[in-house]
């Protein structure tokens, strides 16, 4: 049914696919983060997708092209709630059963978001990862279509479309920020980078409290980590082949940053950029403001792949965001408007 690897190709018939079931979304420009980096910023906002998340773009692309036998079957997969919501609103749309399995004391929010979109919720486990193995074992036992959050070309063709729009809109842009959980949407923004623009910058994000992507990357093989973030879209605890095969070959530079920085940044989202994110939508910010110097004069896109945020989870962002920082930034940015 799909290509071994990814393609180009692939992420050009996914937005063919796509574009009857999700409107490409808003990459707006960010004056008050562009002064605050010294560069031009623009924000892709996924988090304006149907659920939240730029997932939606990959599960719709997988779940429209299942064979007849695929769909009868039904799916199963595993999520800490954004790919969850991706394969239940495109299991609804084509008619097919769903099932999410997700870790004990998930994203409440998101699990009810699963659960309004009609597909079936299992908790098992502490973590991601002892989600994905129960729901690996659902799937030999009864014989369904497993879903891998990572390992599935349709789905990182699907969410290579949303580099596609930001390319196709924005040409100027030369350095793309993407977090990484799996670490689809980074290869995926790889992919259409490499074939539209091989000069651009392709630069991951990742808590240093969950590591095991990161250090994949920079070893070459496939290592497990601990996952103590407060990021679930990045709280992945072993790192998935087709991604970091990808990664491996074309992504420029990969960040780890503190939980505290990704809340001080969430903070900042609203702040400077207008709009809610959740932990990993603004781990892109915590990467920028990281990475100030080298994106000097840039053109940056920063994708902000959710806003799925509780309450509970954005009091705590706000708390931890110090005035002291935030006087900080600001002055800095009146610093970088008077000097421009």
């Amino acid at each position: 049914m799909t290509a071994e690897r990814p393609s180009f190709s692939g992420v050009l018939e996914a937005r063919s696919t796509i574009a009857g079931h999700l409107a490409p979304t808003a990459l707006h420009p960010c004056p008050a983060l562009g002064r605050l980096l010294g560069a031009d910023v623009f924000v892709k906002h996924e988090n304006h997708q149907p659920v939240g998340a730029f997932k939606v773009r990959g599960g719709v692309n997988l779940v429209s092209r299942l064979d007849a036998s695929e769909r009868r079957a039904g799916l199963v997969t595993a999520s800490t709630g954004n790919h969850g919501q991706s394969i239940a609103y495109a299991a609804k749309r084509f008619g097919v059963e769903a099932t999410v399995c997700v870790p004990i004391g998930a994203n409440p929010l998101k699990l009810l978001a699963i659960r309004d979109l009609g597909a079936s919720i299992v908790e098992h486990g502490r973590d991601f990862d002892e989600a994905r193995e129960f729901a690996e074992s659902m799937a030999t036992d009864r014989s369904l279509r497993y879903v891998h959050s990572g390992n599935e070309p349709l789905l990182i063709e699907g969410v290579g479309t949303l580099t596609l729009e930001i390319l196709e809109e924005q040409p100027d842009v030369d350095t793309v920020i993407v977090p990484v959980g799996g670490g689809s949407g980074a290869a995926g923004a790889c992919i259409v980078a490499r074939a539209m623009r091989p000069a651009m910058r392709v630069i991951g994000v990742q808590s240093e409290a969950a590591p095991a992507a990161h250090r994949s990357w920079q070893a070459g093989s496939l290592f497990a980590a601990g996952m103590a973030t407060c990021a679930e879209g990045l709280a992945t605890r072993t790192a998935f082949e087709m991604p970091q095969r990808i990664l491996r070959e074309h992504l420029h530079d990969f960040v780890l940053v503190t939980d505290d920085e990704i809340r001080h940044a969430m903070a900042g989202m609203i702040a400077w950029a207008r709009t809610l994110a959740e932990a990993a939508g603004a781990a892109p910010l915590a990467a920028a403001l990281r990475l100030r110097d080298s994106l000097a004069g840039r053109c940056v896109a920063l994708v902000c792949t959710g806003g799925n945020v509780t309450l509970a989870q954005l009091r705590d962002a706000l708390a931890a965001s110090s005035h002291q920082r935030g006087d900080e930034d600001a002055a800095a940015a009146a610093r970088a408007g008077a000097v421009r």
